[in-house]
C-alpha cells in the first residue's frame, strides 16, 4: 500500500498535478506520524485505518468551509477527498449495510433505542471504512424505534 502511495505520488509530480501531488503527501505525512506514535511500520490495515481518518478529516473541512461561504476551499477539499478515498476499501451496498444491521440486532438481541450503542458497535468493527457512520446510525435509529 504504501509503494503504491509513492509511486502515485512520483506519478504526480512528474504530472505536475499540484492537487493530487498535495492530498498524496498529506497522507503520506499522516502514515509517517502513525508509524511514529506507534513505533513500527505500518500494515495495509492499518494504513488504511489513516487513509479513513484523512477522508473523514477532508469531509469535515468541507462543511466546515461551506458553512463559511468558501467554495473555492470546498472544491478544493473534496478533490483531495476523491483522490484519497482509492485508499480505501469498497462501499457497502444498501442491502449489505442492511443485512448487517439484521445480524447485529440479532446477535445483540436489541429491542429498543437504548440498544443503539451494541448494535452501532456491532456493525461499524464489521463494515469498518466501507460505510458512512452516519447513515448506519440513522438506519439503526429508524429500526430500533420501529420494532
Amino acid at each position: 500500500m504504501k509503494a503504491r502511495l509513492a509511486e502515485e505520488m512520483r506519478t504526480a509530480m512528474k504530472a505536475r498535478e499540484k492537487i493530487r501531488l498535495s492530498a498524496l503527501r498529506m497522507l503520506a505525512a499522516a502514515i509517517k506520524n502513525r508509524e511514529v506514535d506507534v513505533g513500527h511500520g505500518l500494515s495495509d490495515d492499518e494504513v488504511v485505518d489513516v487513509a479513513i481518518r484523512e477522508v473523514k478529516r477532508r469531509q469535515e473541512a468541507m462543511d466546515a468551509f461551506e458553512r463559511a461561504g468558501r467554495p473555492d476551499r470546498v472544491a478544493q477539499e473534496r478533490e483531495e477527498r476523491e483522490i484519497l478515498q482509492a485508499y480505501l476499501p469498497d462501499r457497502l451496498s444498501d442491502d449489505e449495510v442492511g443485512a448487517l444491521i439484521d445480524e447485529a440486532i440479532a446477535t445483540t438481541g436489541a429491542s429498543g433505542p437504548g440498544d443503539m450503542g451494541k448494535v452501532m458497535g456491532l456493525v461499524m468493527s464489521k463494515a469498518k471504512g466501507r460505510v458512512d457512520g452516519r447513515v448506519v446510525q440513522e438506519r439503526v435509529r429508524s429500526r430500533l424505534a420501529d420494532p
